[in-house]
């Protein structure tokens, strides 16, 4: 009879133990380091710009990978920054770097730019300056990770040839796939996932905008950068 109370209470005791669903190991994500994000509105997420714990990785795939693995290896003591700002080019990132990113000293480098880009930044300078940014990167900070994700467009009609944004996003998807050969980077593939999940579900449903995702499409861009630094950094 006491056995069983026993088994009964560790039972009782065992449900109520907060359990983590599993999830990849990244092995990028080592004892102690330091994961930035960069980029614009996608990045931003309406982020805080305060210490409030709450509010300062925004509401977005940086929200959803840092709060994955916070809670799954806590004692990594792993440091998750958010610096995207709504609206930024390329050229934006170039004047805010020092500050924003080299101070930071960052283990892994996340950069999402280009949406904005085209239309504002020749693609000659978008490259040009993207490159310099990861060249100045490496230099300051040799050991760093490059994580590249692709820009990306998700007409609410469809990709077609005329419309002058999807084409010129799709010509920037090639110079960041570029340079992430270039800089040996992993490269998050995002257009090829929203234009799967569009044959289970409306564009709009993935993102409202053809530019901003909703919450569905925010899981999405963060299952595909664990899964693709997972792979690439092992």
């Amino acid at each position: 009879m006491k056995m069983n109370n026993f088994i009964a209470v560790s039972m009782c005791l065992l449900g109520n133990m907060p359990v983590v669903a599993e999830i990849p190991n990244v092995p990028a994500f080592s004892e102690k380091a330091r994961i930035l994000f960069q980029g614009d509105s996608i990045t931003d997420g309406n982020r805080g710009r305060s210490a409030d714990p709450n509010h300062i990785l925004g509401h977005g795939y940086c929200f959803i990978i840092a709060a994955q693995y916070g809670a799954q290896f806590p004692e990594k003591k792993l440091t998750f920054m958010n610096r995207g700002i709504s609206g930024n080019t390329v050229s934006n990132l170039q004047a805010r770097w020092p500050k924003d990113t080299l101070d930071l000293k960052p283990d892994v480098l996340s950069i999402l730019i280009g949406i904005n880009d085209s239309r504002k930044v020749p693609l000659e300078q978008y490259e040009l300056v993207y490159d310099k940014l990861l060249t100045d990167t490496k230099a300051a900070l040799p050991n760093i990770k490059f994580v590249l994700c692709e820009p990306f467009y998700l007409p609410k009609g469809g990709h077609v040839e005329s419309d002058a944004r999807d084409q010129d996003v799709k010509k920037r998807q090639v110079i960041v796939a570029k340079l992430a050969e270039k800089h040996h980077a992993a490269l998050v593939r995002l257009q090829h996932v929203f234009d799967e999940a569009c044959k289970r579900a409306p564009a709009e449903y993935w993102i409202w905008d053809s530019v901003h995702p909703t919450y569905s499409g925010h899981q999405l861009m963060a299952d595909e950068w664990v899964k693709t630094v997972s792979h690439i950094y092992k």
